[in-house]
């Protein structure tokens, strides 16, 4: 499942740069999380880490996309090939 980022967002810009997707980018008024390009980070890192450097938790699994890892694993190959 992709990740989502609510409104709870205050735009402070710490979790584009982690982001081994770049999936990562500004909004009009909060950012943005492109669902074609979040894997969780699987492929990467143990676990999402915008979500550890979110100050304001923001950052929560989307119900509406759902993905297995090995689903997850296979899109961040096709990125990373």
């Amino acid at each position: 499942m992709a990740l989502i980022i609510n409104s709870d967002c205050t735009a402070c810009d710490a979790c584009v740069e982690p982001c081994p997707n770049d999936a990562i980018s500004p909004g009009d008024t909060i950012y943005v999380l492109d669902p074609l390009r979040c894997t969780e980070c699987v492929g990467a890192e143990d676990e999402p880490q915008c979500q550890l450097v979110c100050p304001s938790a923001c950052i929560v699994p989307d119900p509406n996309w759902r993905e297995s890892r090995e689903q997850l694993q296979a899109k961040y190959d096709a990125m990373h090939g």
